[in-house]
């Protein structure tokens, strides 16, 4: 079923975001608001527990951007109470701008039970001790493949420590924590590579299988499908965002939405790479899946359109049929998340640029109070370790992040201490 994007009209919302009034609509102060050290501050910010302590430490790190081709080249970490634990590299030889994801995660990679800090620079992955920020390991890489780090299970161990690194956009490797190529792709049918590769289980044999663009491999590095044959407008471009949508024991069930780049295009496809349904006539980007609109069954899908003229940016609510529910316009976009701030199991939009939270009917239900220069910049992460997604903000350069504690949400055993793994901007 394609849908034309441009035809669409709203089912339930179509506003302004400027235009709402914020009479009678709460203003929400920071929990923490952490000053990043000015010498090594980076826009690229992550979190989790990194000394150990059962507290989250705030991850902030520097990039190198030469022609597009780019590597992390300073890290600084910050205890919540804004001191410094540690700092590494040469603050001197990046900036603190961020235009694309940068290779800088926090993940247990070597088994210890402690999370390290692990990045890539112009020639290596380097695993830094999240207590010291002291190098502990390092494996060489390709050349430029230092565009973004993704951690994976492709070797079937009991967790992921095989890794994928890539070029901007022509070629993905993958390969162990002790560096053993294992496979490489180039150019998936033809086309770019996604930003981030990304790990799906979809045969559920507890090995990861990769959407490294407009191809899915399995786990070994063979190609099981791509997205041609789908009528869809691929044209010369990439793939932006994938996400698991509905998960299910045969593939046939299963629902991935994902978003391309240059192509105009948000899609629908079962696991094994039949399209279900396409909307195309913009440059969608980013995706959040959630329960938005409590008297539509099932989940939403919460997507941001970019590429346009100042001041007219729409933020899409779509249902799971790709019908348009409603759109929020706003100065821009970009960056949105979805959560249980309330505790009813229906989510809220966290919408970045607009400093603001609303539910699935439009209504602005909270305000977030972030400095005026902020460009709003948002990820969603358990900063307080109680079960609950906290907001996090932050700008573009990076001054200070500012954590808004969600103190009625209800708990989800499954979120992890932080923002996770494999974070990404796409």
């Amino acid at each position: 079923m394609h849908k034309d994007a441009t035809t669409m009209t709203p089912r339930f919302f179509d506003l302004r975001a400027n235009d709402i009034s914020n009479d009678n609509v709460p203003l929400l102060t920071p929990w923490k608001r952490i000053a990043i050290d000015p010498e090594f501050a980076g826009a690229w910010i992550v979190a989790g527990d990194i000394d150990g302590d059962g507290e989250v430490e705030i991850v902030s790190a520097r990039n190198r951007d030469v022609r597009d081709v780019h590597h992390t080249t300073s890290v600084v970490a910050h205890k919540l109470d804004g001191s410094v634990l540690w700092t590494w590299g040469d603050p001197r030889a990046g900036q603190n701008m961020l235009q694309f994801d940068v290779a800088c995660q926090i993940y247990d990679w070597n088994g210890d039970g402690r999370n390290e800090v692990v990045v890539i620079t112009e020639d290596a992955v380097i695993e830094l001790d999240g207590a010291t920020g002291v190098e502990t390991h390092r494996i060489p890489i390709p050349h430029q493949a230092s565009d973004s780090l993704v951690f994976a299970n492709l070797t079937g161990g009991d967790r992921g420590t095989d890794i994928l690194v890539k070029t901007r956009y022509s070629q993905v490797w993958a390969m162990t924590r002790e560096g053993k190529h294992l496979w490489t792709y180039e150019v998936p049918d033809g086309y770019g590579t996604a930003h981030q590769p990304r790990p799906i289980d979809i045969d559920h044999d507890g090995r990861d299988e990769i959407m490294v663009g407009y191809a899915m491999l399995d786990s070994d590095g063979s190609r099981m499908w791509g997205l041609e044959g789908n009528d869809l407008p691929l044209l010369t471009g990439h793939l932006d965002c994938i996400r698991l949508f509905q998960d299910a024991p045969d593939p046939t069930d299963m629902r991935l939405v994902f978003t391309l780049c240059s192509a105009g295009c948000i899609a629908m496809i079962d696991g094994t790479g039949k399209l279900v349904w396409s909307v195309t006539g913009h440059h969608f980007e980013s995706i959040d899946i959630g329960n938005v609109c409590p008297e539509v069954p099932g989940n939403q899908i919460v997507v941001d359109i970019d590429h346009c003229d100042p001041g007219v940016s729409p933020l899409w609510l779509l249902d799971d049929t790709g019908d348009l529910l409603g759109q929020i316009i706003t100065d821009e976009s970009r960056h949105h998340r979805v959560v249980d701030w309330h505790g009813t199991g229906t989510g809220a939009i966290v919408l970045g640029t607009a400093s603001a939270m609303f539910d699935g009917h439009g209504n602005k239900l909270a305000r977030f109070d972030v400095p005026a220069a902020s460009t709003g910049m948002c990820e969603r992460a358990d900063m307080t370790g109680d079960g609950r997604a906290d907001i996090i903000f932050t700008s573009n350069p990076v001054t200070e992040v500012c954590i808004f504690r969600n103190e009625r949400g209800t708990p989800d055993p499954r979120l992890p201490l932080g923002t996770g793994d494999n974070v990404t901007l796409y």
